[in-house]
């Protein structure tokens, strides 16, 4: 890969992700490469699959052309030019136009990193297909569809996030880490509720936003046992009836961060690159539950999020507590009792 790529992958990494870009710039350089373009590789499939306008199977064709090309069994990138200009995301737009760039990034890695990488996208994809049957195109004001049940919802969770943690760690073991087989089946149990953590996270936050394109991931045989149906979410008037079933999905989200936090302690205290790109991600995802608890979700108009400011005093914490002794640690639990 040229130097060129190289810093419009970077670029394109920078303008595509707002939370996941500082976490980049912590991890060691031996895997910061490949973490850094899967991410990408995953975010162009996401960028296809969301796109607002068009016919359903025209995404799902999409998406599995570009997985054929980036699997290695086809050369013909499809044309993405006309949905990058309905994206109402410019570097989203800027992303599409770029694919080949992307793909050709690849090339810099040994067979074992393509493979790792090309794995979880493969996963991704899939997950991304049984969406797109699922619920069809992102439109709004369109019929709301929901998730029929819980499992529905975990496997959800794992085909979108759950297997990224398992590349992340298959990374660590390759690069960085070792450890017994034992602990290496914990720490890949682990891993997934990481990554499963941080895509009910999203799941919870953007409730409105995805009812608003007809999506509802809050599952409708648990929605009935309140006596709700999923167009009841849309009034906000109902939180009193949804919260209790939203706590619980809140309580197991946080119940997800706690195994991502006993995963970031079986980290070799030598690799603090790596447990600080780990620990960022968990203390946003701790301090987002927490004002999840605190707001009505069902408000559109109300927007939570954890604030730029906030991320940044985050990171500045971070940095103070890896190079005091015993530092991590504290400030994990510091963040998890002030939940």
């Amino acid at each position: 890969m040229s130097v060129l790529i190289n810093e419009e992958i970077d670029n394109l990494l920078k303008n595509t992700s707002r939370s996941f870009y500082p976490t980049l710039k912590y991890l060691p350089k031996k895997v910061r490469g490949q973490i850094g373009l899967l991410y990408l590789l995953a975010r162009v499939a996401d960028t296809i699959a969301d796109s607002k306008d068009g016919v359903t199977e025209d995404l799902m064709k999409y998406l599995k052309q570009y997985n054929e090309v980036a699997q290695g069994n086809s050369t013909e990138l499809p044309d993405f030019t006309k949905l990058a200009e309905i994206q109402d995301n410019p570097h989203e737009a800027e992303l599409l136009l770029n694919v080949r760039d992307v793909i050709d990034g690849l090339q810099v890695y040994d067979e074992g990193d393509q493979q790792r990488m090309l794995e979880c996208l493969n996963i991704i994809i899939g997950g991304q297909i049984l969406d797109l049957e699922r619920f069809g195109i992102a439109k709004e004001g369109g019929k709301i569809s929901a998730l029929n049940d819980n499992i529905e919802m975990d496997d959800y969770t794992y085909r979108v996030a759950g297997c990224v943690g398992v590349f992340w760690t298959k990374m660590s073991l390759a690069h960085l880490i070792s450890m017994s087989d034992e602990k290496q089946d914990i720490f890949f149990e682990k891993g997934i509720r990481f990554g499963k953590a941080l895509q009910m996270i999203n799941i919870l936050r953007d409730i409105p936003e995805d009812l608003r394109f007809g999506r509802c991931y809050i599952p409708k045989q648990e929605l009935n046992k309140h006596g709700l149906e999923p167009e009841d979410l849309l009034d906000p008037e109902n939180i009193d009836v949804f919260r209790p079933l939203y706590d619980e999905y809140l309580d197991l989200t946080n119940e997800h961060l706690d195994e991502a936090i006993e995963y970031i302690k079986m980290l070799p205290e030598t690799q603090f690159r790596l447990k600080a790109s780990c620990m960022l991600p968990v203390l946003i995802g701790q301090r987002t539950v927490s004002l999840l608890r605190e707001g009505n979700i069902l408000d559109s108009t109300d927007r939570i999020k954890v604030t730029r400011d906030e991320i940044k005093s985050y990171a500045r914490k971070l940095l103070r507590a890896l190079i005091i002794p015993g530092g991590v640690k504290r400030l994990l639990e510091k963040n998890k009792d002030s939940k």
